[in-house]
């Protein structure tokens, strides 16, 4: 079982805020959701697309990260 603060650690295995925001863009989104199909909340297009963007960049930001010696 992978523990919720192995999921804010770099592949140095350092804490980094990149991990944290992600983490809480993830669960923004996954709210907006909740809050769409089931509360008939609206959440603005642009702020949806730009979230994920956020998260994309970031995983993008991970991908091309390489590990120090």
């Amino acid at each position: 079982m992978i523990k919720i603060t192995e999921l804010l650690k770099d592949k140095n295995g350092a804490f980094n805020l990149r991990e944290l925001a992600i983490a809480i863009f993830i669960l923004v989104i996954v709210i907006s959701w909740i809050a769409k199909q089931f509360y008939g909340k609206e959440v603005p297009e642009y702020m949806f697309y730009s979230f994920v963007s956020l998260i994309a960049a970031g995983c993008f930001g991970y991908s091309i990260e390489k590990k120090s010696t």
